[in-house]
């Protein structure tokens, strides 16, 4: 039975046009036959110190806000959307998340192993599917999770993009691939951006000759860590794509700090989203 994922916690805001704030979802409902699984209903965190105010626009003789760019969240694994959040807003400045509306989800499948981050970050754990075998060419849970995923997106949505970290940086570049190959997310709008920390492309053959049919379109900034284990599969991931924007950092698998150079290229990268005529 297809587990839900659900929404973990937001950093969300208000502003003078855009004074809305994110509450707590319930659990999607299952996707598969049977009974729906009971949901589960975690405290709503939240980041109050980041708020997304978005851009300024002139509104005739006034000046306005558009909303920020609105970004569903996925981690890595076995780890959780709260994990996330805080990797994110403990390492990135707030002139980077202020401009950026994020949302974060858990896996709809608790952990059935050991975490890497245990002893550092406080469970539960999630993960979005297993890898079978030592060869990394199958995968367990695979397609429910893109189908909790897409569930999630209709409830919570639009959503301007998709953010992922490690095994949620993986799902991330799939789905927009396979989205533009009108194989995935057919019930939501087109996902215009992509931000990929710790990427790599899936290896299953069938699979990946679907998410990479051919180069894919959307905005991408993709995050490299100089030692970073999956470095040379991030690389390759980036060149999946028409225009990959690249920030390289001295780390290795994890969130990384901007470095001045970084930094500039991020915020760049926000302005080029925040002026995409595909949000009007």
């Amino acid at each position: 039975m297809a587990a839900a994922a659900h929404l973990r916690c937001h950093i969300a805001f208000s502003s003078a046009s855009n004074a809305r704030r994110h509450t707590q979802a319930s659990s999607a409902p299952s996707l598969s036959r049977g009974r729906l699984p009971a949901a589960r209903k975690p405290p709503v965190a939240r980041c109050q110190r980041h708020g997304a105010v978005g851009a300024l626009e002139p509104d005739g003789g006034a000046t306005t806000r558009r909303p920020a760019p609105r970004f569903l969240c996925l981690h890595g694994f076995r780890t959780s959307g709260e994990i996330m959040r805080r990797q994110v807003a403990d390492r990135w400045p707030a002139g980077v998340t202020s401009r950026l509306d994020l949302a974060f989800a858990d896996a709809p499948f608790p952990a059935e192993g050991e975490s890497p981050v245990r002893g550092v970050f406080d469970p539960p754990y999630y993960e979005w599917c297993r890898f079978v075998g030592e060869d990394f060419l199958r995968y367990k849970n695979f397609g429910e999770s893109l189908a909790s995923i897409e569930e999630l997106m209709v409830r919570e949505g639009p959503f301007d993009g998709l953010f992922g970290f490690s095994q949620g940086a993986l799902l991330s570049a799939a789905l927009v691939g396979l989205q533009e190959q009108g194989l995935a997310l057919n019930r939501v709008p087109r996902v215009k951006h992509v931000v990929i920390i710790s990427g790599a492309k899936i290896q299953a053959p069938a699979l990946a000759a679907k998410a990479y049919a051919n180069k894919i379109s959307c905005t991408s900034l993709h995050f490299i860590g100089d030692v970073d284990f999956v470095k040379a599969h991030g690389e390759e991931l980036a060149d999946s794509f028409v225009d990959p924007l690249v920030i390289r950092h001295p780390a290795g698998h994890t969130v990384p700090r901007f470095d001045e150079k970084g930094l500039q290229m991020m915020l760049s990268y926000l302005d080029k989203i925040e002026r995409d005529p595909a949000r009007e």
